[in-house]
């Protein structure tokens, strides 16, 4: 049993490098438009960010300067965390 878990934690510790893959990223810009029925920001860095299902989009509208928390998931970035830039 304990070489079972020896292996696991020796399988686990090789594996932990691919988890720096999944980290999220931020960029700092301005929303060029929003679709609340797609759930998605587009901003002007020419990119589309995803929001999930209980995103808030209160207060979010063309022009106003975000700072968004994004990981990229089956090439799509998305949301995990938005804040509006003063």
């Amino acid at each position: 049993m304990k070489f079972v878990v020896a292996a696991l934690m020796a399988t686990a510790s090789l594996l932990s490098p691919l988890g720096a893959f999944a980290e999220s990223a931020d960029v700092e810009a301005t929303i060029t438009s929003v679709d609340t029925q797609g759930l998605s920001l587009s901003l002007d860095d020419g990119k589309s960010y995803q929001a999930p299902e209980e995103f808030n989009f209160d207060g979010l509208k063309a022009g106003v300067k975000v700072l968004v928390f994004y990981t990229e998931v089956d090439g799509k970035r998305v949301i995990n965390d938005l804040e509006i830039v003063q």
